[in-house]
């Protein structure tokens, strides 16, 4: 009997944690089930029956499909497993526990398990250790790198005071901007006027030189036109020149001549003047007759390339292949940018060198020129000082609105990028920036992403990165990144995959993120059960 009474005692401990035995598994007394559904003899516990819905009278067999074993596991960690794996010849529990009646030759390897996940969590602990160490340097890094920034004039990154006094240096500045403006308007008005006026006597004494060389040229073309010298052109003059015909018929005839000179026969020096602006624009001039004209020689035939692009020259570029260029160029020109084509630029300046150069200004108009142009150029440098103050201001207001965590300790890795190379991909994380991927042998860099937000869950929202918005997959949504940071000594990207199309996934370890470790001599022993 006292061999029965011990057999039956070990028989019901199994499969329950001690404190759960205790509490509910009394040997004296009837036996209730943990749902309360019924309550039952405890000879009847471990019995090889299920006589409760939950299983719980049946924690070391297999007879409840619901219920649970628990592995005692001491020297490693305890852990629950389905009561169908009871005595089903595999080992699941490392203490053998769970294969009493098998038959299966189990080994106990709970100390060997346990000595193995110590060693790792002692290995791991010193890592997190380290970060832990560098964080805490990295955190004192930015709170002096802060108080330096608030002592120096330069340098304004993360300074709230800064910023403010930027801003209201940016008001000064836009006072000055405005007050230069007045000062430049006012001179350039009596600057326009006087060079408005030297222009007009400019354009006055070319339009005289241009008169007189018109009576010049006038004078000449009459005296060609007067074959006989009788101080008279006439209608059988002018037909010598056939170039003057009206209608371009090749058909000169004597009354289209005749309307050209006005109706008249004949006219005298005096009359001509009217013929002459009749006929100007098409006359040749007999002086001119003599010259030769251009001989065109054959041009040798050239064979036929292959390659379309050997039928352009570099510079005869078709317009269609330079229509790309051209749309790179500012649509947004002045008027005065305008290029004048070569032709009526040669023409125009002929007319000039015919004319002369414009005469300097006079000394008053040359001041006055002067001192417009010493109130443009302070204000050009004013207002480039105010578009510095913006982008200055822009950029810290972005940098001041990132969150760098708690105590600032993600603040070292702004304006920084790290690169992972694959088989095939170059991808370059800028965190609080963007996220790319570039073909390793050539390419364009496609956006994975620009910074958006920490997403970790709300108890470690510092551990998850979200980079949104990148460039869009084709007939599919835009690219994101979602970075997952864990602890470490160094600052690298680990992997990179695409868990879903063109939603990615990169690991990345930075000693920012890692977490004061717990005493590790209070939690070696902590799950060993004697």
């Amino acid at each position: 009997l006292k061999c029965i009474h011990v057999c039956i005692y070990v028989w019901y401990t199994l499969g329950l944690k001690l404190a759960v035995q205790r509490q509910f598994y009394e040997e004296d007394k009837p036996f209730t089930c943990l749902d309360g559904s019924r309550t039952i003899p405890f000879d009847r516990v471990n019995d090889d029956y299920c006589d409760c819905q939950d299983g719980s009278d049946e924690p070391g067999t297999a007879a409840c499909p619901n219920g649970s074993f628990h592995c005692t596991n001491a020297g490693f960690r305890p852990a629950f497993i389905p009561s169908s794996r009871i005595n089903d010849g595999i080992c699941d529990c490392c203490d053998t526990t769970d294969e009493y009646n098998s038959g299966a030759a189990c080994q106990n390897t709970c100390r060997d398990l346990g000595r193995k996940e110590r060693e790792e969590l002692v290995k791991m602990a010193e890592i997190a250790k380290e970060g832990f160490q560098l964080k805490q340097q990295l955190i004192h890094e930015a709170k002096r790198g802060l108080e330096d920034k608030k002592k120096l004039d330069i340098n304004y990154l993360n300074s709230r005071a800064k910023l403010s006094e930027i801003q209201s240096s940016k008001k000064d500045l836009e006072a000055k901007v405005e007050a230069l403006r007045t000062v430049k308007e006012t001179a350039e008005q009596p600057e326009k006027e006087a060079k408005g006026r030297h222009m007009q006597a400019w354009e006055e004494q070319k339009a005289i030189a241009r008169k007189e060389k018109d009576k010049a040229k006038m004078t000449e073309v009459f005296l060609e036109l007067d074959d006989d010298a009788d101080g008279f052109v006439s209608v059988a003059e002018l037909l010598s020149h056939s170039e003057l015909d009206p209608d371009l018929d090749s058909s000169f005839t004597e009354a289209e001549a005749q309307v050209l000179m006005g109706g008249e026969d004949k006219v005298d020096p005096a009359s001509f003047e009217a013929v002459w602006n009749n006929i100007k624009e098409k006359y040749l001039s007999e002086s001119n007759a003599d010259i030769p004209a251009p001989v065109e020689t054959a041009q040798e035939e050239t064979p036929v390339s292959d390659n379309d692009s050997d039928q352009y020259p570099e510079d005869d570029i078709p317009e269609e292949e330079e229509e790309d260029d051209e749309e790179d160029e500012d649509d947004d020109q002045d008027e005065s940018d305008y290029k004048v084509p070569p032709t009526e630029r040669t023409k125009e300046k002929k007319d000039d060198d015919d004319e002369g150069t414009m005469p300097p200004y006079d000394q008053e108009t040359q001041n006055l020129i002067d001192a417009a142009q010493k109130a443009r150029d302070e204000f050009d440098e004013a207002e480039r000082a105010l578009r510095e103050v913006d982008d200055q201001i822009k950029n810290l207001e972005k940098e001041i609105s990132f969150d760098f965590g708690p105590s600032a300790e993600f603040g070292y890795l702004y304006s920084q990028c790290y690169e992972l190379t694959t088989s095939e991909y170059i991808y370059r994380l800028c965190p609080f920036n963007r996220v790319s991927q570039k073909p390793k042998y050539g390419g364009s860099e496609t956006n994975l992403g620009t910074w958006g937000k920490w997403s970790g869950p709300q108890d470690n929202i510092y551990s998850v990165m979200k980079y949104e918005h990148g460039t869009g997959c084709w007939q599919g949504p835009n690219r994101s990144t979602t970075v997952k940071l864990t602890c470490g000594k160094e600052t690298v990207v680990t992997s990179t995959s695409e868990p879903s199309r063109c939603e990615y996934l990169m690991e990345f370890i930075t000693p920012a993120v890692c977490q004061e470790p717990p005493n590790l001599d209070s939690g070696l022993h902590e799950h060993e059960e004697l």
